[in-house]
């Protein structure tokens, strides 16, 4: 598991399920499946419950045998475990709740799109904690949490579009072009979340973390008056949002690879089918992180020509 990525992935609850079961032992630390010291049947007697060389069940035919035979092994979504069509159609399913919420606020006013921006961007955090650190998912708080994230990007992608036109057009093409190449690179295998990648993804992330914190608390208190806070300010006649704006498109990016490993680990692993639901959501939010980091960088490529 790649730890030290989306916390979605590497709470316990998730981790949990992509862990096999203990083996079962038999008493007095006898192998499993065999008498313990003993406990060996008399001669010419078989151990309780077993059956003899050649003998078949009374209930069960001869035809009946040769078709239980027959028959196909069950695979994972025979035995109810997770598979890559679930991730795929729960994520679809997803991603589709997000396009009703953006349809919403694209479609409205911008008075009212405003709004219901703020209330997506409130209701999709706190339905983020809540699904995080939910024990079982719930697929209807899951996509109620997209359907909220699509209000705001909605209201976003709406605010940044009339400032910048075909801003929103280029973040959508940008973002499924950034998740096309993620996922080529992870299933050829040139990029892995290796221990050494994670290290330098850990730092950069608390990094990034503490400038966004406080460039939010200059921007609410009045300090910084530009539209993008310390992102507007200029290095050698360059934004310092565009290398920001690089270096967060590229961390949200790893992020899709760490993602993409720990699907694949649940897969092996044999999770439990309803944690595709899981998957789902997590994958969303790294989509969801990296739209808004691409349509930003635009935005301030935009404003600054």
């Amino acid at each position: 598991m790649a730890l030290g990525g989306n916390p979605i992935f590497n709470g316990k609850n998730f981790r949990g399920a992509t862990q096999a079961p203990p083996v079962p032992q038999a008493p007095y630390g006898a192998p499993y499946g065999q008498q313990p010291y003993g406990g060996q049947a008399p001669y010419g007697r078989l151990p309780y419950g077993q059956q003899g060389w050649g003998t078949q069940p009374q209930s069960m035919t001869d035809e009946q045998l040769r078709q239980m035979y027959s028959q196909p092994s069950a695979g994972p979504a025979d035995t109810g475990r997770m598979t890559f069509d679930d991730v795929i159609m729960k994520t679809a399913a997803c991603l589709g709740a997000v396009l009703v919420g953006a349809a919403i606020t694209l479609t409205v006013g911008l008075p009212l799109a405003s709004m219901l921006m703020i209330v997506g961007a409130l209701g999709g955090f706190v339905l983020a904690l809540v699904n995080t650190f939910k024990k079982q998912p719930s697929p209807a708080l899951i996509l109620a949490y997209a359907a909220l994230e699509g209000l705001f990007l909605g209201g976003l992608t709406r605010i940044l579009d009339t400032q910048f036109p075909g801003v929103g057009l280029q973040a959508v093409i940008g973002s499924l072009s950034v998740f096309a190449v993620t996922l080529v690179l992870f299933k050829s295998g040139k990029v892995r979340a290796t221990p050494k990648a994670m290290r330098f993804f850990m730092i950069a992330i608390i990094g990034y973390a503490v400038f966004a914190l406080v460039n939010m608390v200059l921007m609410w208190t009045g300090a910084l008056q530009q539209p993008f806070g310390l992102r507007s300010v200029e290095i050698f006649g360059i934004p310092l949002g565009v290398f920001i704006g690089l270096l967060a498109i590229g961390l949200a990016a790893f992020s899709l690879i760490m993602d993409f490993t720990s699907i694949e680990e649940g897969v092996r692993s044999g999770a439990p089918q309803r944690f595709s639901w899981t998957a789902a959501f997590g994958l969303t939010v790294t989509l969801v992180w990296l739209y808004v980091e691409i349509i930003r960088l635009l935005a301030i490529l935009r404003g600054d020509d």
